[in-house]
């Protein structure tokens, strides 16, 4: 999540315009569970995959089951800098012991496709003023960074009857509203879920997620999540970093558990996220680039010098002419 913008690697500014969605550095969701507000771009196709250690343990079922967990999401921008479409699954690998058998299983667990559009921005047009009279005038709290960036993802899962899901999970809709703030080396994303909507068992869930920048290459994240059904409730934390290898690759690593054991839950993995971004045309918007008013600046400075130099030159040139001329030296013979 590079970690998400929700990561806070800096992002270059555009010369004179302002940039949409794309980010100079990777924007990707692992290694947490939660979705940014931002699309990765028009033309944009980026690639997110983990493997995890599995172990699971119920205390009243006496069962165990340990095993592994492969993780993909393919992303990819169309028709609009803010439209995202996504297919987004994991399999499961693992081994099932109770108090009677032991059995090998093996299944899709997750199988979505969605698509997320980002509703409202609040930095798209915002241009703060610097008080150039006051360091306390810069440095108060900007409440502006309050306002969440908003978006909305709208999907259907794609489940089969298998060990890792409910008997009837079948084909059925699932809906997130997505905010994301950012505070300088901060961002805060909350996801507010909808799940196996009009199915036997829907879900509602919370997925919060808080990422640092520590510098241009690492960030960490804390994450935790809770999701209640009739059929499944349950609250995960997970920790983990993310390091960017190349402004297209990230690599990643993060530990999740949850708090109870009916069952007792530990995940640990790795992963890495990749971007193409060949066909990418930076996308022109209306209103001033970040740095225009420093061209701005300079060029109203290189005018006046060149006015200066020019005000000199009339100044000596008027000097030289008021300048009393001497008698011609006269030739001897």
């Amino acid at each position: 999540m590079t970690l998400k913008i929700k990561v806070i690697f800096p992002a270059l500014l555009a010369f004179g315009t302002l940039q949409a969605q794309y980010t100079e550095e990777i924007n990707s969701n692992r290694p947490g569970m939660s979705q940014s507000a931002f699309a990765v771009g028009k033309t944009i196709a980026q690639v997110e995959a983990g493997i995890n250690g599995v172990h699971e343990q119920h205390s009243i079922l006496n069962s165990e089951a340990n095993g592994l967990t492969g993780d993909l999401a393919i992303r990819y921008g169309a028709f609009d800098e803010n439209l995202e479409f996504m297919v987004d699954m994991q399999y499961r690998a693992d081994q099932f012991q109770d108090a009677i058998y032991t059995y090998n299983r093996g299944d899709f667990s997750r199988f979505t496709l969605g698509a997320k559009y980002l509703v409202y921005d609040p930095n798209k047009y915002y241009d703060p003023k610097v008080n150039i009279y006051s360091w306390k005038a810069n440095h108060k709290v900007n409440y502006h960074n309050f306002i969440p960036a908003v978006a909305v993802y709208a999907g259907f899962n794609f489940m089969t009857k298998n060990p890792y899901t409910f008997p009837d999970d079948k084909i059925s809709p699932k809906g997130v509203l997505i905010l994301q703030n950012n505070f300088g080396k901060w961002v805060w994303v909350n996801n507010l879920i909808l799940d196996k909507i009009g199915t036997t068992y829907p879900s509602s869930g919370l997925i919060s997620t808080i990422t640092r920048g520590f510098n241009e290459k690492w960030s960490g994240f804390l994450e935790f999540q809770a999701y209640k059904s009739d059929y499944y409730a349950d609250g995960i934390g997970r920790v983990g970093a993310a390091y960017l290898f190349s402004e297209n690759m990230q690599f990643d690593a993060s530990i999740s558990g949850n708090f109870k054991d009916t069952p007792g839950i530990l995940y640990g993995g790795v992963g890495f996220s990749w971007r193409f971004t060949a066909n990418y045309e930076d996308v022109m918007l209306p209103g001033k680039g970040d740095r225009e008013d420093l061209l701005e600046e300079d060029k109203k400075k290189q005018e006046k010098d060149k006015d200066k130099r020019k005000k000199e030159r009339e100044e000596r040139k008027k000097m030289l002419e008021q300048e009393p001329i001497g008698p011609e030296p006269q030739g001897g013979n």
